[in-house]
């Protein structure tokens, strides 16, 4: 019941009730990213959604405009502190999640969930073994299960093994304890970017 029907209908009275507030965030960000490179503030990228389906996930943009696309030796996204791609203002939205909140107009137009697996990029999906193919089974999340406890400390074959368990333990109990979970490792900075010291941890 909680997997089918209400997981989405508090996701979006959640999301709605936060609306008012993210409005007055991109407003603030936004004249942010303005004042340092006057590029646009969104970075509206396709991801690999429920079922397979590809949709554009909202995010403040943390990088130069026209960045290189650069991905890990297993194909996943490059993540790293000392990126010469990110603004001086795009490191700090990262540290604190910052850039992710817009995410939070996928969730009321029903493409995202606020807990969920996080989204990966839609040729992703080739290289996704049949039990890794769970995950799409349900909606991406803002935060997840690997956001959470794990952040980008872990490789991708792991994150996809965390995503999998998740699709199949979904439960108002378990998203709780993600949600309170997120909040404590963005208050404190945990795992943000991905370093050889992190992922042998």
């Amino acid at each position: 019941m909680y997997k089918n029907y209400i997981k989405r209908i508090s996701d979006f009275f959640i999301s709605l009730i936060f609306m008012p507030l993210l409005l007055l965030v991109i407003l603030c960000v936004g004249i942010i990213i303005k004042l340092e490179d006057k590029g646009p503030i969104f970075y509206n990228a396709e991801r690999l959604g429920k079922n397979g389906a590809t949709y554009r996930m909202f995010k403040f943009r943390t990088m130069t405009v026209n960045a290189p696309d650069l991905r890990n030796e297993d194909g996943s996204t490059f993540s790293a502190e000392n990126d010469s791609r990110l603004l001086k203002s795009g490191s700090f939205f990262r540290k604190t999640s910052i850039d992710e909140l817009p995410q939070i107009i996928n969730v009321f137009l029903g493409s995202m969930s606020i807990v969920g697996p996080r989204p990966d990029l839609p040729e992703h999906i080739n290289q996704y073994t049949e039990e890794e193919k769970e995950k799409l089974s349900i909606l991406p999340g803002v935060t997840g299960y690997n956001q959470a406890y794990f952040r980008n400390s872990i490789d991708w074959s792991e994150r996809k093994k965390n995503d999998v368990f998740y699709s199949r333990n979904v439960s108002i109990l378990f998203d709780v304890k993600i949600i309170l979970k997120t909040i404590q490792t963005v208050i404190f900075r945990k795992n943000v970017f991905t370093t050889k010291e992190d992922v042998k941890k």
